[in-house]
């Protein structure tokens, strides 16, 4: 026991420090994380200069335009991260086994899905379970595998990657199936796209398309698919959301392929031309918890309850 509190006694830094580290590596600044933090910029340097002088290792590059993170400080702030999110999870699951403080469960849900999908994702939730809080982030999947693994959040909801982090697990699965869409007035060939496709993908190849954005798992799928194909036209247009699409598709800005899902919010507004292909480009998307430690059980309810 007098050894470990020896320990304790002359680690280099303790969770809070950590935390600070944290924030000028996010704001890229000592100034707006002192302001995130509450101190003063002349607080919050020596801080961290003093954790950098106890290590023997430069953690950041100053510069005098901004503050950049060395190979050392990424080190530590990753694996750092996840012993911040798991005091974080052992405080709330504390407050919530011992205390009146109300559960919840932090939910990270892709940017690549879109609004109509998040119904059946937390409605069934917010029907059975009123008494859990949800917070909800909207990231890019590397985001949110990163908060996944560190603890952050507890759930995400995302189009997987090839290779998952051995930390995590898949907890469910549902498919997301996609349709082609047109601008009200243009006009397509007559014919149905499975009578004659060879018309049709010739007619497609000369389109605008609006896509989701390459450097998403759904976008670089997506383009595989269309490359096989042949498609899709000499302009392209990225975007990060499919809502966003959607709308642009219906002012006649071109053409796009959409999770069929992302049309039920769009039945009423403005409409877009819906076109059912034979051969139809199909995602999976994932629910992720972390394997270790075991989620609460109200996360797993929620798990439970999404209605796909």
């Amino acid at each position: 026991m007098q050894e470990t509190h020896q320990y304790l006694a002359t680690v280099p830094f303790d969770i809070y420090e950590l935390h600070l580290l944290q924030l000028v590596a996010a704001h890229g600044s000592f100034t707006k994380a002192a302001a995130a933090a509450g101190l003063t910029q002349s607080a919050i340097t020596r801080q961290v200069q003093g954790v950098e002088a106890r290590l023997g290792l430069a953690l950041f590059e100053r510069t005098t335009r901004q503050v950049v993170v060395t190979d050392a400080g990424a080190f530590l702030l990753k694996e750092g991260a996840r012993l911040i999110g798991d005091v974080d999870s052992v405080l709330q699951q504390l407050r919530a086994r011992f205390s009146d403080v109300a559960k919840e469960v932090r939910l990270g849900v892709s940017k690549t899905i879109s609004f109509s999908h998040l119904p059946g994702i937390v409605a069934a939730q917010r029907k059975r379970c009123p008494d859990v809080g949800l917070r909800v982030m909207h990231e890019s999947s590397e985001v949110l595998l990163s908060k996944l693994d560190g603890n952050a959040i507890d759930v995400a909801v995302l189009c997987p990657p090839r290779r998952l982090p051995p930390s995590l697990r898949v907890v469910h699965r549902f498919s997301d199936v996609f349709e082609l869409i047109v601008p009200p007035d243009l006009l397509p060939p007559s014919t149905s796209p499975d009578k004659k496709p060879a018309q049709w993908n010739e007619w497609l190849r000369s389109q605008s398309w609006l896509l989701i954005h390459e450097g998403s798992e759904t976008g670089a799928r997506l383009r595989s698919w269309m490359k096989r194909r042949g498609w899709p036209g000499a302009v392209v247009t990225e975007l990060d959301s499919f809502d966003l699409i959607v709308n642009l598709v219906s002012l006649g800005q071109g053409v796009s392929l959409v999770p069929q899902r992302t049309l039920a919010l769009y039945a009423r507004r403005r409409r877009v031309q819906r076109f059912v292909m034979g051969d139809r480009f199909t995602r999976e998307l994932v629910v992720l918890t972390r394997r270790n430690p075991k989620p609460p059980a109200h996360v797993l309810e929620f798990v439970e309850n999404v209605l796909f």
